[in-house]
């Protein structure tokens, strides 16, 4: 027996707008400075990919990426240091939650004596 969390940030309705789909798309969109290339990367469509990004900047206060218009030639896509910073600290986040409830397990499992 483990447990497993998945980590979601919702808004004030509730509504989930940061989870990890989007933070591998972040990291390719940091990786490639193309949010086609990225969602291809991660395995969403290129408007998929914009509608989850639109989403996420609605609920921030601040862009996370500064998108440039022009196609393959001159366009493309990077993460603000907002961005930067936001995705470095939700990493952050993450890794003390799950150390959290690594912690709190174990006490659960001596607590039931499971294996």
């Amino acid at each position: 027996m483990d447990v497993k969390l998945k980590i979601t940030l919702v808004n004030a309705a509730g509504d989930e707008f940061m989870g990890i789909g989007l933070v591998w798309l972040l990291r390719e969109i940091d990786a490639t400075r193309s949010i086609h290339a990225a969602a291809e990367r991660v395995g969403l469509s290129y408007v998929k990919a914009l509608k989850i990004l639109n989403r996420l900047e609605a609920n921030l206060p601040e862009p996370v990426i500064v998108r440039a218009r022009g196609g393959s030639e001159r366009g493309g896509a990077e993460l603000t240091d907002f961005g930067r910073k936001f995705l470095k600290e939700y990493d952050v986040l993450q890794q003390r939650i799950k150390k959290s409830a690594g912690s709190e397990y174990a006490s659960f499992k001596r607590k039931v004596k499971q294996k």
